[in-house]
């Protein structure tokens, strides 16, 4: 599996490998490694990458090319049913 949005948001954010392993709890070579896809990368840690850029994990996963994590209509809904 290839990682290559993690890569894209990272890079768009001028943000660096270091920085992201050390938000991550993670060491800078494994970081790199998930970028890679050498290494896959666990649900918690896929979940915070998601949440720190504010995407869905199918946005990073690319099975949607819709960054948002959740559609407006469904944040309504959620919020008119709760």
């Amino acid at each position: 599996m290839t990682y290559k949005r993690i890569r894209e948001l990272r890079e768009d954010h001028d943000l660096t490998q270091k920085y992201m392993a050390h938000y991550l709890n993670v060491i800078q070579r494994t970081y790199s490694r998930y970028e890679r896809g050498e290494r896959i990368i666990p649900p918690d840690v896929l979940c915070k990458i998601a949440d720190f850029y504010n995407v869905s994990v199918d946005y990073l996963l690319e099975r949607t090319d819709t960054k948002q994590p959740y559609p407006p209509s469904l944040l309504s809904r959620k919020t008119k049913d709760t």
